[in-house]
């Protein structure tokens, strides 16, 4: 399944191109708030952000942007309301799987995008803006693999809504709004935390911050090693209750789909 979804997404490889095009607001971010920081002086708690910290912050956030992304609900809406998904469901693999396989094959594409960005975050800004400690960097996979899982099972959720009503897309529209402001996307949440500590805490409780702006303060060594642990369980936690959640309303709209545009 993995080698057929690398086979679509080098198909429709200017789709592919278009697509990771669309997940490239944290440069035009990074010039804004870079804008900021030189003109008004350094942002954050104590200062801690200056123009070098914002440029390592934006290039890491485009890093795990693009490696973390999901398109799941797009394609989930159009097979339930087709009634294609009919022949996904006559195969020995669940639905789900493949839609993930198909996700993830788009890895390498995306990689290749991925690896000049990471060229250019260590030439710009140098080594000493990323963590130090070693432990942070396999902390760090497990934040990216936490944080796509999030992705993907929440676009499954927005999906599976298909197959109670007659398009999710608006309910994919609010997720993108809640994401835009509340997972670090826009700006550093720590801008929050020195405006508003109150909001920041609540932010970091909800599941977006996980998905771009957790990942990129491990990547960025902003936590210590017990800070860091506690948040992944926050993470994966919100993983597992996006997979029961995902479960149950795939086995409520079984008993619903009727496959009616085939």
């Amino acid at each position: 399944m993995l080698r057929v979804g690398l086979a679509e997404a080098v198909a429709y490889r200017a789709e592919m191109v278009v697509w990771m095009l669309t997940t490239t607001m944290p440069l035009v971010s990074l010039a804004l708030w870079h804008a900021v920081a030189a003109g008004g002086g350094p942002l954050g708690i104590g200062g801690r952000f200056g123009t070098s910290e914002i440029t390592a912050y934006f290039l890491a956030g485009l890093i795990v942007r693009q490696l973390t992304s999901s398109w799941v609900v797009w394609e989930m809406n159009r097979e339930v309301r087709t009634g294609t998904l009919s022949m996904r469901l006559l195969r020995p693999v669940h639905p789900l799987v493949a839609y993930s396989a198909e996700n993830l094959a788009a890895l390498p594409l995306r990689g290749a995008l991925v690896l000049p960005v990471a060229t250019i975050l260590l030439v710009a800004v140098g080594p000493g803006h990323l963590a130090h400690d070693w432990l942070m960097w396999p902390l760090l996979l497990a934040a990216l693999v936490g944080a796509w899982l999030i992705t993907f099972l929440c676009m499954s959720c927005i999906g599976t809504l298909a197959f109670f009503l007659e398009s999710t897309s608006s309910f994919f529209d609010i997720y993108l709004g809640l994401f835009f402001a509340l997972s670090g996307y826009l700006f550093p949440i720590e801008f929050l935390t020195a405006r508003a500590p109150w909001v920041a805490s609540l932010v970091k409780a909800l599941p977006f911050y996980y998905t771009l702006g957790f990942p990129i303060e491990v990547m960025l060594g902003m936590h210590s090693r017990a800070d860091a642990l506690a948040r992944l369980g926050v993470e994966w936690g919100w993983a597992v209750a996006f997979f029961a959640l995902t479960w149950w309303l795939w086995r409520r709209g079984m008993k619903r789909f009727n496959a009616y545009g085939a």
